[in-house]
């Protein structure tokens, strides 16, 4: 356990000083910038070991690896964030315990987490995602509403109850316009996140850039970047 907790310090630290990086490239102050670590397929251990490092922020992309986790580490101060593609009958355990629904795609998933949040009687923040790589009016290939329907969705997600509009979030398209060009992506996120908060200035967050592009989406704007395997290593095959 030590060792592992050493593994992870030092990969938190390479972690932190690329953040520190891009932000003095960018010109912007290192507290613009949340880490949010996407502990996807690890162990709850994990978690704790990095909450003792100083992680507040972590996500998952699948409700039943999530729920467990999320059980059994209750007792740290977490921010829960999910981040995968969420079917509606997972609506109602994801409202359990996440802080924030970052893959917020269709009006179906909002009825659905909406009437979820009431009933657990807790507030959702939720995220619009973005998919850069989907023509107009439709969805992506990891999920994601095209760029024409950000506002329709936001909107809705506004006006349910239960929910809070928090902001917009994206994946770096491996297909489309902008597949193997993270900067010109999240510079698109940044011009999709501008109208938005004219409309809600309250959704703030940026939610860009992953182990391999970070730098980009901190370039971009990001206020917030979901790392992996850079803090946790290479992910173990799912069985």
């Amino acid at each position: 356990m030590t060792d592992r907790k050493t593994e992870l310090a030092a990969n938190l630290e390479r972690v932190e000083q690329r953040i520190a990086g891009a932000c003095a490239a960018a010109g912007r102050d290192r507290d613009e910038v949340t880490l949010i670590v996407v502990t996807k397929t690890y162990p709850a251990s994990d978690v704790r070991l990095l909450a003792e490092l100083g992680v507040t922020q972590v996500a998952e992309n699948r409700d039943q690896d999530a729920a467990p986790k999320a059980a059994a580490c209750a007792d740290l101060d977490l921010t829960w964030h999910f981040v995968g593609q969420l079917q509606t009958n997972k609506a109602r355990s994801v409202a359990g315990y996440a802080d924030f629904v970052q893959s917020v795609d269709r009006a179906k998933l909002v009825t659905s987490l909406s009437s979820a949040a009431e009933r657990a009687g807790r507030e959702l923040g939720c995220l619009v995602q973005v998919a850069l790589d989907a023509e107009a009016g439709g969805r992506g290939d990891r999920g994601g509403v095209a760029p024409d329907g950000v506002e329709e969705l936001a909107g809705l997600i506004e006006a349910a109850p239960g929910l809070r509009l928090g902001g917009v979030m994206t994946v770096a398209p491996l297909s489309g316009t902008y597949a193997g060009q993270p900067a010109a992506a999240f510079e698109r996120l940044r011009e999709i996140s501008t109208s938005l908060r004219a409309a809600w200035p309250a959704a703030t967050m940026v939610s860009a850039g992953m182990s391999g592009d970070l730098e980009h989406a901190v370039a971009a704007g990001a206020t917030h970047v979901r790392v992996g395997s850079a803090v946790l290593g290479v992910r173990p095959a799912l069985g």
